[in-house]
């Protein structure tokens, strides 16, 4: 199921929003994945170069049933904006994308961008880097999380698209 929606129309109606309750990350994330706009509840990962956790998520089911039908999830790393290793590549994104999760949102690196890219999963990040992680099974999931200096947490709704990257406690479409 696609919902539609444009983050400049929902930054319109929230933008006097002074609860904390409607977010907006800085504009640093570039574009990686096939899907340029997509939206879902959040699940969260922190970790700093070590993507054992990322994997996990991406290998499990990305989807909830909702009353309006499965939409999928979206799956936001704090990975401490590290710019050294790559917590996502070609194989985990594919993963994402088989096991219906709607996007990624990464502070920290990607790698195999040309694989990205043709995977039916909306993949935003920092910038590229071909070095992997290493895995030490260290990190931490479903916990608040800061991204760019934004509190991201479990269940907020995450949307994204060309112009931005906005969170809300609620779903707003």
């Amino acid at each position: 199921m696609t919902i539609s929606f444009a983050t400049c129309d929902l930054c319109d109606v929230h933008k006097n929003n002074t609860l904390g309750d409607f977010r907006v990350l800085p504009p640093v994330f570039k574009d990686f994945g096939k899907l340029k706009s997509f939206s879902g509840p959040v699940v969260t990962v922190k970790c700093f170069e070590d993507n054992t956790l990322v994997k996990a998520a991406v290998d499990s089911d990305g989807t909830v049933d909702t009353p309006q039908g499965k939409i999928g999830k979206v799956l936001v790393v704090d990975g401490g904006g590290s710019l050294r290793r790559a917590l996502l590549g070609g194989n985990l994104g594919a993963a994402a994308a088989r096991n219906g999760w709607a996007g990624v949102v990464i502070d920290g690196c990607v790698r195999d961008t040309a694989e990205l890219a043709e995977h039916a999963v909306g993949i935003r990040a920092l910038a590229a880097m071909p070095l992997p992680t290493e895995k030490r099974n260290q990190g931490q999931a479903d916990v608040a999380v800061q991204v760019q200096g934004v509190w991201v947490r479990p269940g907020d709704w995450l949307y994204a698209d060309q112009d931005g990257i906005v969170v809300s406690a609620n779903a707003l479409v």
